[in-house]
């Protein structure tokens, strides 16, 4: 394993079980470690030695996790069920994850996204809160090997979650609309709460939209980046810079316009070259270049996406969804 293939698979794994794989786990680490190591980079450009260092200090660092009882605050780590932009997410069981941050100089993120939950909880309406993440608890942790202190959050949320990554993945010749339709119409009831909460979520991407296959529900989680008042995103996910509308990058203030457009990309990205034309003239209104031209009422939205569908599909029925799928369909 070189260096280019080690770096692909590290930032592409999700879970313990990717990124060791689960034949001969001992043997994958052994040829991470080895790929990874900053004194095996030899003529490695700068850019090449920030990103293996990283991807060499998450592998070990998960190795070890894998291999021993950590107890952050009050809570047992168990395995790494999914990994963040910025955390590694921990089940610590009862439907709850500790969300650990791999840097502590983003405990500013994760303090705004405490902050987004709490004001979710407490102003959004209790119909839609099953949308979002519940907040369990927020406290400060030294880490006892680097004295290192970092604000973990730990979530709870409905079990069997997949991101929209995932559906991607499962569907690469395009999501049938039907399927994305329910999707598309869940994810603007969560920024409909968000919105008249007064939050916008900043970050709606693929990764950050989770389903659940057989009930269609949707989660919309990582509230990181989010905002309240007169204030910016605060950073882009690097995986997705381009995904972002052009305020974002220019460090305007955003509004729900900003979470809408990004919102759509995520559903023409399922799609593909499956879209109806007429869902096609819906999202180009909803992705238009300036914030102002674009809409900033996800209910309102939500209403007029229900009328484009009837016209194509007729009334909602009930659509089962499995993500196990023949990809040539």
């Amino acid at each position: 394993m070189n260096l280019v293939e080690a770096l692909r698979h590290v930032t592409t794994a999700r879970t313990d079980e990717e990124l060791f794989g689960g034949v001969a786990p001992d043997r994958q680490y052994r040829r991470l470690v080895t790929a990874l190591h900053p004194d095996r980079l030899g003529t490695a450009t700068a850019a090449d030695r920030a990103a293996a260092t990283e991807a060499f200090i998450r592998v070990t660092t998960r190795w070890r996790a894998r291999h021993a009882v950590t107890i952050v605050g009050t809570y047992r780590l168990g395995a790494v069920v999914h990994v963040g932009d910025l955390t590694d997410l921990y089940d610590v069981g009862s439907g709850r994850w500790l969300k650990l941050p791999r840097d502590p100089t983003n405990n500013d993120l994760m303090e705004r996204e405490a902050t987004a939950l709490r004001t979710l909880a407490e102003r959004g309406d209790p119909r839609y809160l099953p949308y979002v993440p519940r907040l369990v608890e927020t406290f400060r942790h030294r880490d006892p090997a680097t004295a290192a202190r970092r604000v973990i959050n730990v979530v709870a949320t409905a079990p069997d979650l997949h991101s929209l990554a995932e559906v991607h993945r499962a569907y690469p010749n395009g999501l049938d609309p039907r399927d994305a339709a329910w999707m598309w119409r869940r994810l603007l009831v969560a920024l409909g709460l968000a919105h008249r909460a007064g939050v916008v979520h900043g970050a709606v991407l693929p990764d950050h939209v989770l389903i659940e296959p057989t009930e269609h529900g949707v989660v919309l989680v990582d509230w990181c980046y989010s905002v309240i008042g007169e204030d910016t995103v605060p950073a882009l996910v690097p995986a997705y810079a381009d995904w972002y509308p052009p305020e974002v990058p220019a460090r305007h203030r955003p509004g729900p316009g900003t979470d809408i457009a990004m919102a759509t990309r995520c559903m023409t990205y399922l799609m593909g070259d499956r879209i109806p034309r007429a869902l096609r003239a819906f999202a180009d209104g909803c992705t238009q270049r300036a914030l102002r031209a674009r809409p900033d009422d996800a209910w309102r939205l939500l209403g007029e996406l229900d009328d484009v569908l009837e016209r194509l599909y007729g009334p909602r029925v009930f659509r089962p969804f499995s993500l196990t799928t023949d990809s040539s369909h």
